[in-house]
């Protein structure tokens, strides 16, 4: 009988922290205290700029490293110090990081195809290296490091059983550079942390949320489906949650997490079919009603990929990498999360549900199909108290929610 899951010790000081943990030595937990100074790498980008806005609310004094030419709208009222300065450049980011007590590492090239391959490798695990030479160099206190699930091994999620961050891959499933340079870049960590560097991972699933800019290719599901550019759908399933929540599970590993050890922060497990249900029941746009059989999608990604990709120099409309995930069951459990560092997170359909107005509201969407929406639930308006306003201020006038009391 075939194992259902892989599993090793992959991270550097694993047997370390198991040790701690039974003897109750809280030693590694440290504080994030008001006035702190916390470098946020590829802090303009999706997470990272929650994470910046996380920061802030603590009260941290936050320096967000920005790359040249990139779109900051995202650090707009995060009151973040921007130093512009390229990952790839190491003396630029040991400059960045000098008198740090923290640095969060987001940084990366987080798409499924570029002209150049050689950008994952030089962003992803250059631009990781220099990180760490900074941090060592800066003395700081701790770094946190920003992984991906996609360097898990999913061999257990055929059989049902959600992956974690003891099951490792298979090298052949790494598909695209993306993963593969994620996963040479978390190796070099694991090494630092063997070395006795201060370093816990997090390993974000599929968020979603607002302030999506780019869009990443989770977000590009939601705005795909609201532009009507999603005639049809996979058959795969994926680990939904929200921005904000991979966030403050960055600040919960950072204060609670274990030096050398990983983390999976996610949310719920949904089928693509689910999601597009949701998103529908939401906005009142219709449900794409074809489901792919998945070698039609890998057909469909390979034409895209030769005659757009090769030939015309330009982003595929399916992606290889995309069209090979298709088929993936992307199931995760991040029980460690929550048992160890105390992550929790919100209902993933009140992710889909503000990922959607995000982009409506903020012009993303052809006014053709915007006319054609009715949303059908208010994500601001689930508690009792915000209900009770709402019916009071169109005259419709509920019994008091503490009356009785």
């Amino acid at each position: 009988m075939r194992p259902s899951c892989h599993r090793v010790r992959r991270q550097g000081g694993a047997d370390r922290a198991e040790s701690t943990l039974l003897s109750g030595d809280v030693s590694s937990v440290v504080r994030l205290e008001p006035g702190n100074r916390v470098v946020v790498t590829g802090a303009t980008g999706f997470i990272g700029s929650a994470v910046a806005r996380a920061l802030q609310a603590r009260g941290a004094q936050v320096v967000a490293l920005v790359a040249p030419g990139v779109d900051d709208r995202n650090l707009d009222g995060t009151g973040a110090e921007r130093v512009v300065a390229d990952i790839r450049d190491a003396a630029a980011v040991r400059a960045v990081c000098q008198g740090a007590r923290f640095v969060f590492h987001l940084a990366a090239v987080y798409r499924f195809w570029a002209r150049d391959p050689r950008i994952f490798y030089d962003v992803n695990v250059g631009g990781t290296l220099n990180v760490l030479g900074a941090v060592r160099a800066g003395g700081c206190e701790r770094l946190v490091y920003t992984s991906t699930v996609g360097v898990l091994g999913l061999d257990a999620a055929r059989h049902g059983t959600p992956a974690d961050e003891t099951c490792y891959a298979n090298l052949s499933h790494l598909f695209g550079h993306y993963k593969r340079s994620k996963f040479v870049a978390e190796h070099e960590v694991l090494r630092a942390a063997a070395q006795g560097l201060d370093v816990c991972l997090v390993l974000p699933t599929f968020p979603l949320g607002p302030r999506d800019v780019g869009p990443t290719p989770t977000g590009k599901v939601v705005l795909d489906f609201l532009n009507g550019r999603l005639p049809a759908f996979a058959d795969t399933t994926l680990n939904v949650t929200h921005v904000d929540d991979l966030a403050l599970g960055h600040l919960a590993a950072l204060q609670r997490g274990r030096s050398g050890r990983s983390y999976i922060v996610g949310g719920e497990n949904l089928s693509m079919r689910a999601l597009l249900q949701e998103l529908a029941g939401y906005s009142g746009l219709p449900m794409p009603r074809v489901q792919v059989p998945h070698p039609l999608a890998l057909a469909a990604g390979v034409a895209s990929e030769l005659i757009q990709g090769r030939l015309l120099r330009r982003e595929p409309r399916t992606p290889l990498e995309a069209a090979r995930m298709s088929g993936t069951k992307m199931i995760f459990n991040d029980e460690r999360a929550r048992a160890e560092i105390g992550y929790t997170s919100r209902p993933a359909r009140e992710a889909i549900e503000e990922s959607a107005r995000w982009f409506v509201d903020h012009g993303y969407v052809s006014a053709a199909r915007r006319a054609a929406i009715r949303w059908r639930r208010d994500p601001l308006c689930r508690n009792t108290v915000t209900q009770y306003l709402l019916q009071y201020c169109t005259h419709d006038r509920p019994e008091s929610p503490t009356s009785g009391r």
